[in-house]
C-alpha cells in the first residue's frame, strides 16, 4: 500500500546526472503575486489587509522540516490534529470547522475539498516551497467560497536559472526522508523543474505510521510578455491511524494507539494537471487564463469499515487586468471569471453517497487613487452553486440543491511616509456546506443555506532598518454558520444523533501584535501576540464562548548568526486554555495553557547546508485535539531531526 519507491527513484534519476551544472542559487520573489491576484498591486504595502510573508530565508533559519513546526504560533495560525494530518485556524475557528473556514492554497490552486476532510499537505517538501503567504482575515471577494477566517497560500519555486538540490532528513520516531530537484534552461525561452520527496515516520503514537511522496514536472515559456506554464503533480499518502484515547489513556501513554480498531488506515493517491497562460493584449490589458484537473483515490479502513473515496476536479480561470492613468497614479482594475465542476463519490459499509457540484463566479475589483498617498478599492463577486446529491440513506433516489452568494468589499490604504502604512477595509464572506453537511440534515430540512459573513478590520504598520512593527485588531461576524449540533433532530435514517445545521449567529473580534527588533546584523529578536474573543451572539448558547478556540496565542523568537558560517534559532510558542471542540454549552472544564519550546542550528558552507531542529524541547505532553464526546489526540513529544542539503 506504499508508495513504489521506483516512481521516486526516476524522477530524481536525472540529478544525478547534473553535477556539472553550473551552481545557482533560487532568487526569492518578494512580491505577492497571488495572494493579491494582481499583477500590479502585489507587495505588501499595496494590500489592505493584515498579510504575513514568510520567506524562503526564514523557512531555512527555523530548521523546520514541516508546515505544522513552521507555521504553528506564526500570524494567529492555532493547529489541530487528530494524528491524521493538520488543520490550521485563523481567526478564531473549531478544529471541526477550521478546514471549511480557513482556504488552502498551492500556487494559487485550491486544495480545500468537497468533503469535510482537510487538505493533505503532508507529501510537500518544504526544499519545495519558495515563499508561504497568509493573509490573516476574510478574502470573499478575491477568493469567494471557504475564504473566512483567511488564506495560507504556498508558492512552489519556479526557477528560471541552471542548478539543482539533493537532500537527506532522519530524526525522532524513526523519521528519515530524502528529496531532490533539478532545473535548467530548455533553451534561451524555455525552462524546466523536476522535483521529487519521500518521508518517512513511525510518529510519536502507536499504529499511527505514515508514507508520503510526491513528484513534480513543471515547464515554463517566458518571452517579452507571454507566459505559459504546464505542470504535472503526483502524490502518494499512506497513514495508519491511532485513533482516539480516553482521558485516562492519554494521561496513562500519550502514545498508545486506540485498541479498537488496530487496521483503521488510509491510502490516497493524487494526479493533478495543471496550466496557464498570460499575456498583453488591446494594449495595456493583460489576460491571464488558467485551467487545472485533479484526480484522487482513497482507499481504507475507518472504524474496521472497508471505504472508497474518489474525487474528478475540473477548474478554470480567466482573468482580465489592467492599469488606466488618473490624477494621482494608476486605477488598477481587475475582473475575473472561474468555475469549478467536481464529482465526489463515497463508498463504505455504512455510506453509500456521491455528489457532482458545480459553481460558477464572477469578480470584480478595483484599486483607485484618491491622493498621491491614498488608495480606495471596491470590488464584489457573485457565485452560484449547484448540487446534485444522493446518499443510499438520506437521499436514494437523488436531490438537487441550488444556492448562491455575494460578497463585497470596501478598503482605504494610507501611505504616510516611507516607513508607515495605514489601512481599513470592509469584506463580506461566505461558504457553502460540503457533500457530508448536506446529506445528513435534520428531518424535513432540504439542504443547508450559505453560511455568510462581514468582517471590519483596521491596521497600522512600521517598518525602518532597525525594527519593523505590526498592528490589526478586527471584527468578524457569521450567521447561519455551517456546525454539527448533536443535539439536533437525525435525518431520517440517520445513523447517529445530530444533524448538520445553520447555526446561531457567531461573533469573533481580536488584535494582532507583532515586533521585529534587528539588535546587530548578526542578531535579531521578535514576538507576536494574538487574541480572539470569539462567541454565539444568539440562540441557547447565547454569550457561550466559541469551542476549540484559544483566546490568546502567541510566541516569542530570536535568531543569531556566529563564526560566519553558523546561525541559531530559538522560539517559544504558546496556546492559551480553551474549551473542548464542540463544547458550545461551555459547561465542560477547559483544557490547560502549554508552552512549546523549540530550537535550530543550521550550517552553512559553499554549496552545503545542514540544519539540526528539535521540537518540544520539554517534551511537554499536549493533546492536539480534544472533543466534547471526550476523544483525544495526542501532540508530538521531543522531536529532533537532522536535514542535510547540498545545492549544485
Amino acid at each position: 500500500m506504499t508508495m513504489k519507491k521506483t516512481l521516486l527513484a526516476v524522477a530524481l534519476a536525472p540529478l544525478c546526472l547534473q553535477s556539472s551544472l553550473v551552481s545557482a542559487q533560487t532568487t526569492t520573489d518578494e512580491t505577492m503575486v497571488v495572494i493579491g491576484r494582481s499583477t500590479n498591486v502585489n507587495s505588501i504595502e499595496d494590500i489592505p489587509a493584515n498579510v504575513t510573508v514568510i520567506s524562503q530565508s526564514e523557512i531555512k533559519e527555523s530548521g523546520a522540516q514541516d508546515l505544522t513546526s513552521l507555521l504553528r504560533g506564526r500570524a494567529g495560525i492555532q493547529v489541530s490534529d487528530t494524528n491524521s494530518g493538520p488543520v490550521f485556524s485563523l481567526r478564531g475557528f473549531s478544529g471541526g470547522q477550521a478546514a471549511s473556514n480557513t482556504l488552502i492554497l498551492i500556487d494559487g490552486r485550491k486544495l480545500n475539498r468537497n468533503d469535510l476532510s482537510s487538505p493533505n499537505l503532508n507529501a510537500l517538501a518544504l526544499s519545495q516551497v519558495e515563499r508561504v503567504e497568509v493573509l490573516s482575515g476574510s478574502a470573499g471577494v478575491l477568493y469567494g467560497d471557504q475564504a473566512v477566517g483567511g488564506v495560507i497560500n504556498i508558492i512552489t519555486k519556479s526557477p528560471d536559472s541552471t542548478g539543482g538540490s539533493l537532500g537527506a532528513t532522519g530524526g525522532s520516531f524513526d523519521t528519515y526522508g530524502y528529496r531532490g530537484d533539478v532545473f535548467g534552461r530548455i533553451n534561451e525561452d524555455w525552462h524546466y523543474y523536476l522535483a521529487g520527496n519521500q518521508a518517512d515516520s513511525d510518529n510519536y503514537r502507536d499504529h499511527n505510521a505514515s508514507e508520503d511522496g510526491s513528484i513534480l514536472g513543471k515547464v515554463q515559456f517566458n518571452k517579452g510578455d507571454k507566459r505559459f506554464f504546464f505542470e504535472i503533480n503526483y502524490l502518494d499518502a499512506y497513514r495508519e491511524y491511532a485513533g482516539a484515547l480516553t482521558e485516562e489513556q492519554f494521561n496513562d501513554n500519550p502514545r498508545q494507539a486506540n485498541p479498537s480498531n488496530p487496521d483503521d488506515y488510509s491510502h490516497e493517491i493524487s494526479t493533478i494537471y495543471r496550466t496557464g497562460y498570460r499575456q498583453s493584449v488591446a494594449g495595456n490589458w493583460d489576460i491571464n487564463a488558467e485551467a487545472s484537473y485533479e484526480e484522487t483515490d482513497t482507499r481504507g479502513i475507518s472504524s474496521s469499515a472497508n471505504n472508497t473515496k474518489k474525487l474528478d476536479n475540473l477548474y478554470g480561470a480567466l482573468q482580465l487586468e489592467s492599469g488606466l492613468p488618473a490624477k494621482h497614479g494608476e486605477v488598477n482594475i481587475l475582473l475575473g471569471v472561474d468555475f469549478t465542476d467536481s464529482d465526489f463519490d463515497y463508498l463504505s459499509s455504512a455510506l453509500d453517497r456521491d455528489n457532482e457540484q458545480k459553481t460558477v463566479s464572477a469578480y470584480g475589483l478595483m484599486n483607485y487613487p484618491v491622493l498621491d498617498d491614498l488608495t480606495a478599492s471596491i470590488g464584489g463577486r457573485y457565485t452560484s452553486v449547484e448540487d446534485t446529491l444522493r446518499d443510499k440513506t438520506t437521499y436514494p433516489t437523488g436531490q438537487s440543491i441550488d444556492n448562491d452568494a455575494h460578497a463585497l468589499e470596501f478598503a482605504l490604504n494610507y501611505l504616510v511616509n516611507d516607513k508607515q502604512r495605514l489601512y481599513a477595509r470592509y469584506d463580506q464572506n461566505f461558504r457553502f456546506a460540503k457533500v457530508d453537511e448536506q446529506a445528513y440534515t435534520s428531518a424535513g430540512i432540504v439542504g443547508l443555506k450559505p453560511q455568510t459573513g462581514d468582517s471590519i478590520e483596521a491596521g497600522w504598520s512600521y517598518s525602518d532598518s532597525d525594527v519593523t512593527t505590526r498592528l490589526n485588531v478586527y471584527r468578524l461576524e457569521l450567521k447561519d454558520e455551517i456546525v454539527f449540533d448533536s443535539s439536533a433532530l437525525a435525518p431520517n435514517g440517520g445513523t447517529f444523533p445530530g444533524a448538520n445545521v445553520n447555526a446561531d449567529a457567531t461573533s469573533r473580534y481580536g488584535i494582532d501584535i507583532s515586533g521585529i527588533w534587528y539588535v546587530t546584523d548578526v542578531a535579531s529578536v521578535g514576538t507576536e501576540y494574538h487574541y480572539v474573543d470569539g462567541e454565539f451572539t444568539k440562540g441557547v448558547n447565547e454569550g457561550k464562548k466559541l469551542s476549540w478556540v484559544a483566546p490568546h496565542t502567541g510566541r516569542v523568537y530570536g535568531t543569531l548568526a556566529f563564526l560566519s558560517d553558523w546561525q541559531f534559532f530559538a522560539e517559544s510558542v504558546y496556546t492559551g486554555s480553551k474549551y473542548r471542540d464542540g463544547d458550545n454549552a461551555n459547561s465542560q472544564e477547559k483544557l490547560d495553557a502549554y508552552w512549546l519550546f523549540n530550537t535550530a542550528l543550521s550550517y552553512t558552507a559553499n554549496s552545503w547546508q545542514a540544519s539540526l531542529r528539535v521540537d518540544n524541547w520539554a517534551d511537554k505532553s499536549y493533546a492536539s485535539s480534544v472533543n466534547s464526546w471526550g476523544a483525544y489526540y495526542s501532540g508530538d513529544g521531543r522531536k529532533a531531526m537532522l536535514s542535510v542539503d547540498y545545492q549544485f
